[in-house]
């Protein structure tokens, strides 16, 4: 019986190297001072309204002081987006 053609292999060659292209990130270094800000700014609108039974930081808008507090920390969730 005839032996069946042996097919030569072809060397390994590698895959052509991608050129690398760079990632230009936008400085984003605002926005981790802004956030925390932004939380403590919040979390202290809160902590002194309840420490003064309400008459501080603004006696007109009475229990809406709870609101303005979960307001600041909201928008530090807001700002917490932007972060890379």
């Amino acid at each position: 019986m005839p032996k069946s053609r042996i097919r030569k292999k072809a060397d390994y060659t590698p895959p052509p190297s991608k050129q690398a292209t760079s990632i230009k990130l936008t400085s984003r270094g605002w926005v981790a001072p802004v956030m925390l800000a932004m939380f403590v700014i919040g979390l202290a609108w809160i902590v002194v309204f309840y420490v003064t039974d309400g008459s501080l930081p603004v006696d007109s808008l009475g229990n809406w002081n709870i609101v303005v507090g979960f307001g600041f920390i909201a928008a530090g969730f807001g700002v917490s987006t932007q972060w890379k």
